[in-house]
Parts: C-alpha cells; structure tokens; sequence
C-alpha cells in the first residue's frame, strides 16, 4: 500500500518543486551555460529498480568529459576539475535538483538508496548477497546512507544503511530521511567522499 501513497507523493511533490524553483532552475542553468565549456545538464547511466539501468540527471560542476580524466569517478576537495560554479552547486545540493525529472518519469523517488553506476564498485549481475537487495526499491535522491555519512562512507557502510532503510522504510521514515538531508546540506556535511563520488 506505501508504494502507491509514495508514488503518488513523489508525483506531486516533483511537480510542484519543478513549478516552484523553476526560476532558480533557469538561473542556475544560464551561469553554467556562460562561465563553462560543456552541457547544462550532466547525464550518467546509474543502475536501478531491478537493475534496469537509467539516465541521472544533474547540473554539471565539473569541466566537460572530467570522469576521464585526473581522478576518474574519485572526487574531492579542491578537485580541479570542479568549476567555480560547480563547487557552489555541489556543497548547496543544488547540482541534484534536475532528477526531479528522474523522480516524475519513474526512474527514482525522493527517498530511497543511491543508485550506484554501471561499473562501479560492481556491474549488477556482481553484487553480492545481501547488497544486490538494495535494487528491490527504486533508488533515491536521498536516502539513510545519505543522513549517516554520505560519501564518508564505505560502499560497504552504505549497503549497510540501505539494507536498514529496505527493513524500515514507511512515510514517517521517509519524512524523517528527508528533514535530516535538510540538516545535512544546511551544515554542508558530506559533500566530497573518502572513495567514489557517484552520488
């Protein structure tokens, strides 16, 4: 039953975010337009509900084609390859607000595990048991991982906290997911991590 109420709560909640900041979504979306080389919007393959695989949306904040280059999918603080503008956009979470698109076409909800990319740290058909569980619920923008670490933490740390969130999940966790994502991007906690950054 929660999975309707919480597809229905995606549903409307992206939409009205979408109308709401759409301002701020046309601002930040002529800045990195003028100030840098490359796309508005970056696009990456992520695996998701059932291991289908999916386009991530997101602002870009590093130069055009950085995932080849220096560090790889690796990033940290004072990464070169993060623009100006991208660095702002990242240590405020603004860079995620396009998969709010994600969220209306299906591909993710507010709350739910991140969704890793193809190769990293496995292919789908490699991740092992209990891990492999986290694909049982479509990923999300946020999730418990999330709020206990973010990219501090260990791929093994996060499978962890979303084995937890799969045994827990209802609309008082999810409410609560979020008010401490609130907290954490107003505290700029966890923005740059100790191992992949494919947030």
């Amino acid at each position: 039953m929660y999975k309707l109420i919480k597809r229905i709560i995606d549903l409307l909640g992206a939409l009205f975010l979408l109308l709401l900041l759409l301002p701020l979504l046309l601002l930040i979306s002529i800045t990195i337009k003028f100030t840098s080389k490359g796309p508005i919007i970056f696009k990456q393959k992520r695996i998701g509900l059932s291991g289908v695989v999916f386009d991530i949306y997101k602002f870009r904040t590093m130069i055009e084609n950085a995932e080849n280059t220096g560090t790889g999918l690796n990033s940290y603080d004072d990464d070169p390859r993060v623009t100006k503008v991208g660095a702002f956009l990242r240590n405020s979470s603004l860079d995620e607000l396009p998969q709010l698109i994600n969220i209306l076409n299906g591909a993710m909800s507010f709350v739910g595990p991140r969704p890793p990319v193809t190769y990293s740290p496995y292919a789908y058909a490699e991740y092992p048991m209990p891990a492999i569980n986290r694909f049982d619920i479509k990923p999300g923008v946020t999730g418990w991982a999330q709020v206990n670490g973010r990219n501090e933490l260990s791929w093994d740390e996060k499978f962890y906290f979303d084995l937890i969130y799969l045994k827990k999940v209802s609309f008082t966790f999810d409410l609560k997911i979020i008010l401490l994502t609130a907290l954490k991007v107003i505290k700029n906690e966890g923005a740059f991590d100790k191992g992949s950054k494919n947030e």
